[in-house]
């Protein structure tokens, strides 16, 4: 994985202007921290912050090759999976490769097939080329937007990068944010709508996206979406290519210079890729498999089972590392360590986040970068099969909301009065436009129909911002995590399985654990879903209770917004708010947390803003 950035501009010879590259560059260090390169044209520049993981040598960015009187100039950040196969498919069209990088095979493809190579790549990826004659950038980003791209169009100029922190440090965008950026905050964040970077004329590239800017305009057009089809595969058929397509996705995602390790929680997703990695590797006669697994300092002694969260980790972990013959190592994180993380993860993000739940994974991925640069995940795959209680619940399910926030009256309560009238209305809008856009068949029966509203909203929201803090907070460190139940197969596969093949035995992810429970122990198959862990003890939310506090005290543009009394009340009821901020797992202190986030982030990045 890497950091790619770059600018085109009408204004100046930017071979003048090495610093303001160079200070775009240094903001993604953290995502290439191995080698970095800028490739100058005049006016346009390609950056690149490289870590290494395959092909050291002949994988150095920016990339040229030259054809047909052309010279084209890559810069990508990424995993191509399906490397081999392209690769020799260009062979026999007579394309020669220095060396073993997909980078090299990224760029021959789009020599080769233009925009159309999009289509033909199976990975995660962000990338842009430069066509040195034509004078012109082809932008592009992954079928299911593992990877980030954002840009600012504006004036007849481009900037873009991997995160928003290095078109700011262009010096060219001011961090303002506008009327429509704090109903992003305040009322849909940590999630934001797709295609917005929250600050002003800051846009991102759609997952499943590309783009041609040329002579000062940007044309995007959407190549991969989710598309209704016809289900023709019987239960056993089902049940057999789910366990083909995850195992291939698995197995193709292994492939490493450096060592790979596994995060392990002892829920299904993380079991399923760990027993499936361990036995490739037995078969190849590699090492047993290292798994990781986070948890909280104390945390048992206060653990309380929920309708979210009926049982702790711990058991089910050793059980699973023991079955697969792992070697396992447990990160133990305390609750100071956790609010601390909460800075960092802002500038992560760049944005207010999911507070505990990305700080915790921002120092869990801390502690394996010392040993690993390469992990393997189990995201995504409750939102692909079905494995959150909105799906469960037909009272939720028929709900005309977002399952995961369904009442503003939380966020409303923190805000002054008057403030943001048009809150829930922009939430509201929002929410039509996904599900009146989402594509079904005329003969989908009312549950069907809904159901594919629903795994819209759970794709291009809740999976959204969970991709987005673990690409951030993984490559906070440096560390490049993969997420296999995101290979684009599997997501078309399940967008268009019927609800009563997908929640097989009537369960969460009733097809997944059919498909995999002959590798796994019966208690891991069939175990009850059961959240990422957050921290149950006190004294996180005494901690942020005091930060809260005390930033109330402050004379700020923030708390011009904020209500004191209303936050005051989660503080001193903190068991009396009804419904989440958002999803399971942010209640009262991760509330609070969030507060403390919104702080820091107005006065680091400096935002000013405009009504």
């Amino acid at each position: 994985m890497c950091g790619i950035a770059g600018i085109v501009t009408k204004h100046e010879d930017l071979s003048d202007n090495i610093k303001m590259l160079s200070d775009m560059s240094k903001s993604l260090i953290k995502r290439g921290p191995d080698e970095n390169g800028i490739f100058i044209d005049h006016n346009t520049a390609l950056i690149h912050r490289r870590l290494v993981v395959i092909d050291k040598e002949n994988g150095k960015q920016p990339m040229i090759c030259g054809r047909n009187g052309e010279k084209y100039v890559i810069v990508y950040n990424g995993e191509l999976y399906n490397t081999r196969e392209l690769r020799a498919e260009l062979k026999k069209k007579g394309y020669k490769f220095k060396g073993r990088s997909d980078t090299e095979v990224v760029l021959k493809m789009y020599i080769e097939y233009g925009e159309k190579c999009a289509e033909r790549l199976n990975g995660i990826f962000a990338f842009a080329v430069y066509e040195i004659r034509a004078k012109r950038i082809f932008l592009c980003r992954d079928k299911v937007g593992v990877k980030p791209l954002f840009y600012s169009e504006t004036d007849g100029e481009l900037i873009f990068g991997s995160e928003i922190k290095a078109i700011l440090k262009s010096g060219k965008i001011k961090p303002v944010i506008d009327e429509n950026g704090l109903y992003e905050i305040f009322f849909l964040g940590p999630a934001r709508t797709a295609g917005t970077g929250v600050f002003k004329n800051i846009n991102e590239l759609l997952p499943g996206e590309y783009a041609f800017f040329s002579e000062g305009r940007l044309n995007k057009h959407r190549y991969f979406k989710l598309t209704a089809r016809e289900f023709t595969d019987t239960p056993k058929q089902a049940v057999e290519k789910v366990r083909f397509l995850l195992t291939d996705a698995i197995e193709k995602q292994l492939v490493s210079d450096v060592p790979v390790c596994f995060f392990l929680s002892g829920g299904l997703d993380s079991s399923i890729i760990t027993k499936t990695a361990s036995n490739y590797y037995r078969k190849h006669n590699k090492e047993n498999a290292a798994t990781y697994s986070v948890e909280y300092r104390d945390n048992l002694k206060y653990f309380e089972k929920s309708l979210f969260q009926p049982t702790a980790d711990d058991g089910y972990i050793k059980l699973m590392s023991k079955d697969a013959c792992t070697d396992h190592r447990e990160v133990i994180l305390n609750n100071e360590e956790l609010a601390k993380a909460l800075y960092p993860s802002v500038e992560a993000r760049d944005l207010p986040g999911y507070v505990d739940i990305d700080s915790s994974l921002l120092l869990f991925c801390r502690e394996i970068k010392k040993d690993y640069t390469v992990a393997l995940s189990g995201e995504c795959a409750d939102e692909l099969f079905g494995g959150y209680p909105w799906y469960h619940n037909r009272d939720i399910l028929f709900e005309d909301n977002f399952p995961w926030s369904r009442s503003q009256e939380i966020r409303r309560s923190i805000l002054a009065a008057d403030i943001l009238p048009k809150g829930e209305e922009y939430v509201r809008q929002r929410y039509l436009d996904t599900v009146n856009g989402t594509d079904k068949l005329g003969s989908d029966s009312e549950l069907t129909s809904r159901m594919r509203e629903m795994f819209s909203l759970n794709y291009y929201w809740f999976m959204q911002c969970l991709l987005e803090r673990k690409d951030r907070c993984s490559m906070y460190s440096s560390l490049e995590v993969r997420v296999p139940f995101c290979d684009y197969r599997l997501v078309e596969y399940a967008y268009n399985m019927p609800w009563e093949i997908k929640a097989y035995n009537g369960r969460e992810k009733g097809i997944v654990r059919k498909a995999f429970e002959d590798i796994l122990p019966y208690d891991i198959a069939w175990r009850k879903k059961s959240p990422y862990p957050k921290t149950h003890n006190p004294v996180y939310m005494k901690i942020c209770s005091e930060k809260v506090m005390n930033i109330l005290k402050k004379k700020t543009a923030l708390n011009k917004l904020l209500s004191k009394d209303g936050i005051m009340n989660i503080i001193e009821n903190p068991d009396k708010i009804s419904s989440p901020w958002y999803g399971q797992l942010m209640k009262a202190p991760q509330i609070l947390a969030y507060i403390i986030e919104l702080d820091y982030w107005f006065e680091k990045y400096k935002v000013d803003i405009e009504l």
